[in-house]
């Protein structure tokens, strides 16, 4: 069953090691033990619907609404864990059909409800953040539109209701011996839809590519009417409209399908563990490797401060002891230490000559390879980091992320801007935070970057909040004074939008509020995400 006040599956849980403990405790300070609300306490703070009907596709059910009241976002967990949530919707709506939606969106439109798009409940910036309005707030699930609609092998196209969910999606593919290959790290719940409507990356999108190169066409239903995508190779016939979707966090409409561009599995797909002697020269080599034509799947550096914390929560002590004794003899000096993943996909022979061509490149910038057992062990646990954070919640201490992309001679610059501004936001109160980042995303021209911090939870809900705030502001920025995009993959939502106008100009930004206008002449989908 999925946790209703955190992430994942219930049973799911993660064990905090011992020496993490005392790790966060020496650099953070120690924390207090937090107790979170019952679901039956929060269920009874849901007010009485403002809506007046219900049938089988509207529920109005306290338990319900308050399920699609929030995503994933560390203001939403503070709501969640200490029942500070105020706001939900009216009513929750659960088309099994196109039809069945047109017809919601119909009704909502007659009762001038507001609509918010709900997908996987993925979002960690806000999207799903039920706004104040007199008017009833419907939360449109796609919960049930989440079938293989048609499957196209010739074209390498398959259509899926817009609610699938990556486990659903990959599992049809591959009975037909294909994938998607789309992989966030939400993949367990986050949606297709979802996916498009926030400019998604997966981890192995180096091979793969980003959600906007994977989706190939299909049907929005806005207040103004249907878009058809139509799936051309390719047009030249004046804008790309999916363009204008991708990335419309709902304020547009909504996508009911989405036809994606798929390929047959893999022959190889392999992820092998390499470490660096330091941060600059592995740096240089993910550089050089990004610039290549080698058929890599990913590329993903962590720092010496995420290397550090990666091997202490991993907690297999035995086993880290035997690799860093092994690092030491071949000469790698553990406090500075820089760890990669590198993942290598493709046609067998192609991707044993393109292995041994990056091999030749790492040992150019002095990098040691582990072998696969380290890649491995990551592709077994790789959408299980996410449930460190409910453990971590519960000691105390809150995890947040946030990420930019920019060009490669901004990288190392940036980087340290940004852990420095997020170590300095809450000095002031006498509180440190634990950051750490890794490259995860590599392209020829620069690299996203992907920083992590760990803070104490306050004794108070508000406390909490105003700490994490600093934090963000702070981060956020330092992301704008150093030329990086605000969101390289989680989209803009709320958090993010008073940083958009500086990435886009006001040009842009009346641009977007013109689109959202004509498609949405009563600005009633997903009002106050990505504009105003």
């Amino acid at each position: 069953m999925k946790r209703w006040n955190g992430w994942g599956d219930e049973s799911v849980k993660q064990k905090v090691p011992e020496g993490a403990r005392a790790m966060l405790e020496d650099l953070v300070g120690s924390p207090a033990l937090q107790q979170s609300i019952p679901r039956e306490k929060m269920i009874e703070k849901v007010p009485e619907s403002r809506l007046g009907q219900e049938s089988s596709v509207i529920s109005k059910d306290a338990g319900t609404r308050l399920d699609h009241a929030h995503g994933q976002s560390l203001p939403d967990w503070v709501g969640m864990r200490c029942g500070t949530l105020s706001r939900f919707p009216d009513a929750v709506a659960f088309p099994e059909s196109e039809a069945m939606l047109e017809d919601v969106l119909s009704l909502a439109d007659k009762e001038k409800m507001t609509v918010i798009p709900y997908g996987g409940g993925t979002s960690v910036v806000g999207h799903l953040d039920v706004p104040e309005k007199d008017a009833p707030v419907l939360s449109l699930s796609f919960e049930r539109l989440n079938r293989l609609i048609d499957f196209e092998p010739e074209s390498r196209l398959a259509t899926f209701g817009a609610g699938v969910a990556g486990p659903d999606l990959e599992a049809a593919l591959k009975a037909r011996g294909y994938t998607l290959g789309h992989y966030p790290q939400s993949f367990e719940y986050s949606t297709l839809g979802g996916w498009v409507v926030t400019r998604s990356s997966g981890q192995q999108s180096r091979y793969y590519g980003r959600i906007e190169d994977l989706f190939a066409g299909g049907r929005a239903v806005a207040p103004a009417g249907v878009i058809e995508f139509p799936p051309f190779p390719a047009s030249a016939a004046g804008p790309d409209l999916r363009q204008v979707f991708l990335g419309s966090e709902g304020r547009l409409g909504v996508l009911t399908r989405a036809l994606v561009r798929v390929r047959r599995m893999p022959e190889t797909d392999d992820v092998y563990g390499v470490f660096f002697p330091a941060w600059d020269a592995a740096v240089s080599a993910v550089r050089e490797l990004a610039g290549s034509d080698l058929p890599l799947s990913m590329v993903r550096l962590s720092n010496e401060e995420e290397t550090m914390t990666s091997l202490v929560l991993a907690g297999k002590d035995k086993e880290i002891e035997l690799l860093k004794k092994y690092l030491r003899i071949r000469g790698l000096d553990e406090m500075s230490w820089c760890m990669m993943l590198m993942g290598i996909a493709g046609p067998g022979k192609i991707a044993s000559a393109g292995k041994k061509a990056a091999k030749r490149i790492i040992k150019k910038y002095k990098g040691l390879s582990v072998g696969r057992a380290m890649g491995e062990a990551w592709k077994k646990s790789r959408f299980t980091a996410p449930y460190m954070r409910n453990s971590l919640w519960d000691m105390g201490y809150a995890v947040d992320t946030l990420e930019t992309a920019v060009t490669w001679e901004k990288v190392g610059s940036t980087v340290k801007q940004i852990q420095e501004a997020i170590r300095q936001a809450i000095s002031d109160k006498n509180e440190k935070v634990h950051v750490f980042t890794h490259l995860s995303h590599v392209y020829s021209s620069g690299s996203s970057i992907y920083t992590t911090y760990l803070f104490r939870i306050a004794e108070t809900p508000e406390e909490t909040l105003q700490r994490w705030r600093a934090i963000k502001t702070a981060a956020s920025r330092a992301i704008v004074e150093a030329g990086g995009t605000i969101s390289h993959q989680h989209g803009v939502g709320v958090d993010h939008k008073p940083y958009l106008e500086a990435e886009k100009g006001k040009p842009g930004i009346e641009i977007l509020r013109a689109v959202s206008g004509q498609m949405d002449p009563g600005q009633r989908m997903n009002p106050g995400k990505l504009v105003d």
